[in-house]
């Protein structure tokens, strides 16, 4: 029987009180006194359900304050609003979710098999979580990270002893709470780096929270202990203080004393994980369709959206049909952690998969579905809630200029769209970003999706309100000219931090800093020319604004930044020229770069010094 959750009716001193407003709608038609109803009902539809006047609730409503049309979604409380004023009982049915992605088969421990470990690398920033990777792996990951900040969670499985190890990189800038917090949840031991030189930092402690609450093992591995100015008596002390007490004082934690940088202890460290993994006696069951996480996701220049998943129960085939979040496809290919193409995925992998409709988010559960109808049923069911619930929660905002009006303290709440080219950064910055909330003002993000900025983003943007903040993403010159339409201000950054700092100045009324970006214009590329000894110029028509010789570009290609550098050469009619201006035909390159695509989008920019206002208070 399904569960019910009852709004009954007040006592009829509430009623008459309720009623006692003379302006409210009389009731037009006989009221049932007794119906039910399910998630997601629209007023029309309660409106039949109970015989009265939809056009009756409509107005009752509004003079509660609320604003609804016949096809609109009416929440639990609205609905109890209803109830009382007509006098009828409205009980909620809490029917199955036919729509879950948990696992939710019990397995035969007959088929269960042991799998690698899951193990998790967390801590402060700069104590070595990534230089640590990079040493087990034998690979340079840390000089691809913009500020050498690790900025999306990384996924790696790795021989030890002949024994299969996955490793997750969670990123340690504090703006990463979340992602680290998404890795707890799915691993099996947790390793927290501490630099000895550095010793228990903020992010730390925050480490040692999340694998407690996850209730996952902890290994210490005290890092950089061949710096001169290491102190691990300081590191043992200060963990002992927070609870973490080592084996060798008598406590059940093991500490691992390392270097990240020269390999010193790392093999020990890794013996401990295998002994811990061992201990834990970790099993999944191969022998079913497979069900996991989505560690990371994009939308990829060449793929379409892209996922990486990680791989908890069952086996990932290719060809098998599979809901991630609101996504569904039939995987085209699934590629292992070293970019060889496989034909399956056992559990503890973690491989990326090509083939979904659209980016899921981060966070993300998946399942395999025994049919593609069914996958696509699901997904789309998992998209209509989603959609939903993200338009009850777009609610608008009054403000001509933010940083005005919090100043003059009438802006109670900030909404905030934020696109970028993961799903991971987009989710972390919507934790950091909500966390900037203070007594005086609210920051809410309404959106927080991968994939570059769209009309949609637009739209809801101006529907709501909201600023954009775009990360690694950049708008084509129709996005730009629709957003200038409709007044709304997009904000564009490569480094989360830098974000939140200009957000959180803005709330405190500073001024702008001393230099900002300025874009100068957009110009699409529409021919090639291969020379030798210059490489690719590219002949371009320029779309918006100017095009500088010598400043600062960006090649964006289907709204992601694939580039950014310097102009190398601007010429009309084989003429060096200083500018070209919009609507005027050039040919240009990008210095040191060469893999330019018909359809790119060249945008120019420059800093430019922001003027101090003297005269400011």
């Amino acid at each position: 029987m399904a569960n019910k959750t009852t709004h009954n009716k007040k006592n009829n001193n509430t009623k008459k009180n309720f009623r006692g407003n003379n302006s409210s709608p009389k009731k037009t038609s006989k009221t049932v006194t007794d119906c039910t109803y399910k998630e997601g009902i629209t007023v029309k539809e309660l409106a039949e359900k109970i015989n009265v006047s939809a056009s009756d609730i409509i107005k009752f409503l509004f003079m509660m304050g609320k604003m609804i049309t016949l096809n609109t979604s009416i929440d639990d409380d609205t609905i109890d609003l209803i109830a009382m004023q007509y006098n009828v009982n409205i009980t909620k049915e809490e029917v199955a979710d036919t729509n879950s992605l948990e696992d939710d088969q019990p397995d035969d421990p007959k088929d269960m098999q042991l799998r690698a470990p899951i193990v998790t690398i967390m801590g402060h920033v700069d104590h070595g979580k990534t230089t640590l990777l990079d040493f087990i792996r034998k690979t340079n990951v840390t000089e691809h990270e913009f500020g050498g900040i690790t900025q999306h969670i990384g996924a790696y499985q790795t021989d030890v002893n002949g024994q299969k190890v996955t490793f997750l990189d969670t990123p340690g800038h504090e703006a990463f709470t979340a992602m680290r917090a998404r890795g707890a949840k799915m691993t099996d031991i947790v390793v927290i780096i501490v630099a000895a030189d550095d010793g228990v930092m903020p992010q730390t402690k925050e480490a040692i929270d999340h694998a407690r609450a996850a209730e996952v093992p902890i290994i210490i591995a005290i890092n950089k202990i061949d710096k001169h100015n290491a102190n691990i008596d300081k590191v043992y002390n200060d963990l002992a203080d927070y609870g973490i007490i080592p084996e060798e004082w008598g406590g059940q934690t093991m500490f691992a004393k390392i270097s990240a940088k020269s390999g010193l202890g790392v093999q020990n460290l890794l013996e401990m994980i295998l002994l811990l993994a061992e201990v834990l006696e970790l099993k999944a069951n191969p022998n079913k369709l497979a069900t996991g996480t989505v560690i990371e996701s994009k939308l990829d220049k060449g793929r379409g959206p892209v996922a990486t998943l990680l791989i908890q129960n069952g086996t990932l085939h290719a060809g098998d049909c599979l809901v991630a979040g609101s996504s569904y496809c039939r995987v085209r290919k699934i590629i292992d952690d070293k970019g060889r193409e496989i034909k399956a995925a056992y559990p503890s992998m973690p491989v990326e998969i090509v083939g979904l409709n659209s980016v899921p988010e981060a966070g993300d559960r998946f399942k395999v579905f025994d049919s593609e109808k069914k996958a696509r049923q699901v997904a789309q069911n998992r998209e209509e809630i989603k959609i939903e619930a993200e338009r009850r929660n777009s609610n608008g905002m009054s403000f001509d200029d933010i940083a005005y009006q919090i100043q003059e303290g009438n802006l109670k709440e900030i909404n905030i769209i934020v696109k970028s080219d993961v799903a991971g950064s987009a989710e972390a910055v919507k934790s950091s970003m909500e966390k900037l909330s203070n007594d005086e003002v609210k920051v809410s993000v309404i959106r927080a999706t991968a994939g570059a900025i769209s009309e949609s983003d637009i739209m809801l943007a101006s529907a709501s309100n909201a600023i954009i903040y775009g990360f690694n993403v950049r708008p084509d010159a129709k996005i730009k000219k629709l957003a200038a339409e409709n007044k709304i201000s997009i904000r564009l950054h490569n480094i989360i931090y830098k974000a939140l700092e200009e957000l959180e100045a803005m709330m405190k009324g500073m001024q702008a800093p001393v230099y900002q970006e300025v874009v100068l214009g957009q110009a699409t590329v529409r021919q090639l020319f291969k020379v030798s000894k210059i490489g690719t110029i590219a002949g371009c028509i320029v779309d918006d604004g100017i095009i500088k010789n010598g400043c600062s570009v960006r090649l964006i290609r289907d709204g992601v930044v694939v580039y950014t550098g310097k102009l190398g050469s601007l010429q009309r009619f084989k003429d060096n020229v200083k500018e070209v201006k919009a609507g005027y035909e050039c040919g240009l390159t990008i210095e040191k770069f060469n893999d330019i695509k018909e359809g790119d989008i060249i945008e120019g920019f420059e800093d430019q010094e922001v003027k101090e206002d003297n005269n400011a208070n």
